[in-house]
């Protein structure tokens, strides 16, 4: 008899022991708010960086690659209407979502005489995340990207 009552005890104190306690609860909520405040911002960092990239290379792939296309077949106009346009010259499917930046704002585009000083043909850009013309973060073929 004394052999179940000390399995019962036992069993008994397993389950007293089952759950986490407030401690353990709170080291744990402490590890997650470490991890908000240090990662989070790192990897939102990084994704910024990336849209900024990405922008980088489409802008110069419309002025270096799809541009010198259009100009081959449109001699008699120096600039086009729209960057539609032009990317239609290398493939007649592509869209006008394809002329979008990152943020969901259509690429701006400068040809002729409003093109940038030293910049024959087309200049294309992206007003950037906050989406105004002429601020820090815009996207210019024409320049270098800031980091």
């Amino acid at each position: 008899m004394r052999n179940s009552s000390s399995l019962v005890a036992r069993s008994t104190r397993r389950k007293a022991q089952a759950g986490l306690t407030l401690l353990e609860i709170m080291i744990v909520i402490a590890i997650l708010g470490l991890l908000v405040v240090i990662v989070v911002p790192r990897v939102m960092g990084s994704l910024a960086s990336s849209k900024v990239d990405l922008m980088k290379v489409k802008v110069d792939k419309i002025t270096k690659e799809e541009y010198p296309r259009w100009a081959s077949t449109n001699n008699d106009k120096q600039c086009p209407d729209t960057l539609l346009e032009v990317g239609k010259a290398v493939d007649q499917s592509a869209t006008a979502e394809e002329y979008v930046d990152a943020w969901g704002k259509p690429f701006k585009f400068l040809c002729g005489d409003t093109a940038p000083a030293g910049v024959k043909g087309l200049a294309v850009y992206s007003m950037g995340e906050d989406g105004k013309d002429g601020t820090a973060d815009d996207i210019k073929s024409w320049e270098r990207v800031k980091k």
